[in-house]
């Protein structure tokens, strides 16, 4: 089988500027020192600040590489997952049933992972907002409905809380 060529986009979002530029330099030596992989070239842009943001910045590297088998390319998908890649070469690819059920197997067990880490995730959470709502039951008198993405958490300090009482007590004596 020929080699594979593709371009890939790798992109890093951090502070400071000079850091994430080092650090996605970092990646991509790496990404080009795995087994079956020769990075033929490389870019790396200047970051940029995010706008709205408070000194947050962003950068991407263009590289072009060459695999030896879909194994490797795939691999590299899987374990550094880039924004963008665009296969050039060769125009078609063949599979034997055995390496597209171990492609397919690799990928199901990466989505079952991040599955079971997003389910581990919205369980602490809820589980956090339970206990809160137990220890600091005033903090979630104008809470939005259970289930609602939004909770609001109140965090007005007690004195204030025994002003607003004395007040609309007063307003229904005066009644």
């Amino acid at each position: 089988m020929d080699k594979i060529k593709a371009n890939l986009v790798f992109e890093i979002l951090g502070r400071p500027a000079e850091h994430i530029k080092t650090a996605l330099g970092s990646l991509v030596d790496k990404f080009g020192a795995e087994k079956g992989v020769k990075v033929v070239e490389k870019k790396i842009h200047e970051p940029k600040e995010v706008k709205e943001s408070k000194d947050l910045h962003t950068t991407f590297a263009e590289v072009s590489a060459e695999f030896d088998k879909i194994e490797n390319l795939l691999g590299i998908l899987y374990a550094y997952m880039p924004a963008h890649v665009e296969i050039l070469s060769p125009a078609n690819l063949e599979f034997t049933n055995i390496q597209l059920n171990e492609l397919s197997n690799t990928l199901l067990v990466r989505l079952h992972n991040y599955d079971a880490i997003t389910k581990k995730f919205i369980y602490e959470r809820d589980f956090l907002i339970k206990k809160l709502k137990e220890v600091a039951p005033h903090l979630f008198k104008n809470a939005e409905p259970q289930g609602a993405k939004k909770v609001e958490v109140r965090t007005e300090p007690e004195e204030n809380k025994e002003k607003d009482k004395s007040a609309k007590q007063g307003k229904k004596s005066k009644k």
